[in-house]
């Protein structure tokens, strides 16, 4: 069983246009994890929390690791539940938490994850991300309409890959989309 089944943006990454007003999204990508009829929850895939390391996290839970764990950055996952932790992955890890996205990627919100990571035997590629981005039922299909995001294919580069800062204008290249030629307003045609 996935998160959803139904949604038709679960698995792929809205890319944030420069007109979107909301400081929380400004040049982000967002990882598309449930999309019903209810609403949407997804998971900001550019963004840090530079002033709280995974290892702080793994002190404050009591895990000490075996593994060098202190490159693992904590991520800004959105605005909703700030404390609450995710750990985006790759689908080759798997515990009672987790929660298949697709084929390829799976949620988890478990502190096992945490220990398998800190043990060297969590998944291939991880994001550890803190909140997550959430819209009520219909409003983030009225942020389509209204042009403040673009769909994009994710892959594991865009998802986990290290370098932040290039990631929305890798997702805007991959699309065909030169940033140069984009304008800080919308409209409609």
């Amino acid at each position: 069983m996935t998160l959803s089944t139904s949604g038709y943006l679960v698995g792929k990454c809205l890319v944030a246009m420069p007109a979107l007003a909301d400081s929380n999204f400004h040049r982000t990508v967002v990882y598309v994890c449930a999309h019903t009829a209810e609403g949407a929850m997804g998971l900001v895939v550019n963004r840090t929390i530079d002033q709280l390391s995974f290892d702080d996290i793994l002190e404050q839970m009591g895990i000490t690791p075996s593994v060098r764990t202190d490159q693992i950055r904590v991520h800004f996952g959105g605005p909703v539940e700030a404390a609450r932790g995710f750990v985006l992955h790759t689908a080759d890890y798997r515990d009672d938490g987790t929660l298949p996205v697709d084929t390829n990627i799976s949620l988890t919100a478990t502190a096992e994850v945490l220990k398998d990571i800190a043990a060297g035997q969590g998944p291939r590629h991880s994001l550890m991300v803190l909140g997550y981005a959430g819209w009520g039922s219909g409003q983030l299909d009225s942020e389509l309409k209204d042009n403040a995001w673009l769909i994009c294919q994710p892959d594991e580069d865009l998802l986990f890959g290290d370098d932040n800062d290039s990631k929305w204008g890798l997702a805007m290249t991959r699309m065909g989309i030169d940033t140069g030629r984009l304008i800080d307003t919308a409209g409609h045609a």
